[in-house]
């Protein structure tokens, strides 16, 4: 359906308003492609999946390349949408059953994740938090406050009898295990949450680039892989001035070598961070982001995760109430104060850079390590660069190309977003309600 490569082609657009995969949305062009069938070789309507039905509303719009997939299958399929009267309910309700007769009679088990769900998302099974984390973390730091002065009253008899620096280095022991103790449930935990997603979940079929995203969080990582391919191939040569120059050599590589081929085309010779800026402008490689990104917002919105999250905010904030009040008393008493005032600063930053970075540890370190110790070993992927690149991270980058790619490390702010809001909806479609048939 994407005839000739292009920057913006119907897989590409699909991918990026939808939020998918680039496996995930190769899986739902395919039974796309095989719900089509179904409507032309049928007398009688037939009914898509919401996801399928997505596929099908981008491809109404690319309307050459639908015409000439009509006229390949033999008949022009009409796209019936329902009026949600009670007799169209009734018709399209036997319309899916019929869909799924014919799809057993015709081809093996429809895949689940793409005929049972209206997203992408809702194979993960998390159902979405009542409270944003953002609300309860505002509710929860004027908790802290309003108990500061109850707490102080309440542990000011104990505080007075313990003298520095034994109060410091008790504190400390205690900040140290409840941290170690936290990360060791807070990893089990999320294993176990990820373990609970639909086994054919888009999170268990991603692409090696899609990992690397996901444990860095940084677009330029993806694309220095991709570029270093090309430098490694001799395609692209890196010139004494370490500027990057076509060799002439032709590149029969993947869509994201051509999207390069391309930007090395209208560039010329060029030095690496304008190639990086053009590069990361392009759909191919945002989508990437988009995706990984839009996953990340949609499991922290999320129940399970939610609990996760209040409990860490509960123990660290009674941590540090423990801290202040006992500054507090320092002050009150007109005790030296310093060293515990620099122990609840450091413990409140402390406390801020880990919940932030609990909201990331399911991209960054859950779902890769799931991916070293359980998918990797069992997939053949002997001589895929792009595999070896996300086990082993920039040390399997070429030699003359290390250094470039390390000063945009240094020196870059680039990063990949979400372009949009992106929440439970995220690659729904509210075409649940559309047939086809094969018309005249």
């Amino acid at each position: 359906m994407d005839g000739s490569p292009s920057e913006y082609g119907f897989s590409t657009r699909l991918a990026r308003e939808n939020y998918w995969t680039r496996n995930f949305t190769d899986l739902a062009i395919l039974e796309y492609k095989k719900f089509m069938y179904l409507a032309a070789t049928s007398e009688l309507m037939v009914s898509p999946s919401e996801i399928v039905d997505a596929v099908w509303h981008q491809h109404l719009i690319f309307t050459v390349s639908y015409i000439d997939f009509c006229a390949l299958l033999g008949k022009q399929i009409q796209h019936i949408p329902s009026t949600h009267s009670k007799a169209d309910f009734e018709k399209f309700r036997e319309a899916k059953s019929r869909t799924r007769t014919l799809y057993l009679d015709n081809f093996d088990e429809p895949p689940i994740g793409i005929w049972n769900y209206s997203s992408m998302y809702e194979s993960l099974r998390l159902a979405k938090a009542r409270i944003k984390i953002r609300s309860f973390v505002l509710v929860g730091v004027l908790s802290l406050i309003a108990l500061a002065a109850p707490v102080y009253y309440l542990l000011r008899p104990v505080y007075i009898e313990i003298d520095n620096p034994y109060f410091i280095i008790g504190f400390i022991a205690l900040c140290v295990l409840v941290f170690f103790l936290l990360e060791t449930a807070n990893r089990l935990r999320l294993r176990s949450i990820v373990n609970d997603f639909d086994k054919d979940a888009f999170v268990f079929d991603l692409q090696p680039l899609e990992l690397v995203y996901l444990k860095t969080q940084r677009l330029p990582h993806v694309i220095n892989g991709v570029v270093n391919e090309l430098v490694e191939d001799g395609i692209i040569v890196i010139n004494p001035a370490k500027a990057l120059e076509l060799s002439g050599k032709e590149c029969s590589g993947s869509l994201e070598h051509l999207q390069v081929m391309q930007a090395m085309w209208a560039l010329k010779k060029t030095y690496y961070p304008p190639l990086l800026d053009k590069l990361r402008r392009k759909p191919l490689f945002s989508n990437i982001a988009n995706a990984m990104d839009a996953f990340r917002k949609y499991f922290y919105k999320s129940k399970k995760f939610g609990g996760l999250f209040y409990s860490n905010f509960a123990i660290l904030g009674a941590l540090l109430l423990l801290g202040f009040t006992r500054l507090l008393t320092g002050l009150v008493r007109e005790k030296p104060s310093t060293f515990a005032a620099l122990a609840v600063v450091a413990l409140a930053i402390l406390v801020t850079l880990y919940l932030i970075r609990l909201t990331k540890l399911v991209s960054t370190e859950t779902i890769p390590d799931l991916y070293r110790k359980n998918i990797i070993p069992t997939l053949q992927i002997e001589d895929n660069w792009q595999w070896s690149y996300f086990l082993n991270g920039p040390t399997v980058l070429a030699a003359s190309f290390i250094p470039i790619a390390n000063y945009i490390d240094r020196n870059s702010n680039y990063g990949g977003s979400c372009g949009s809001s992106c929440g439970s909806s995220c690659g729904s479609c509210g075409g649940g309600g559309c047939g086809g048939c094969g018309g005249d």
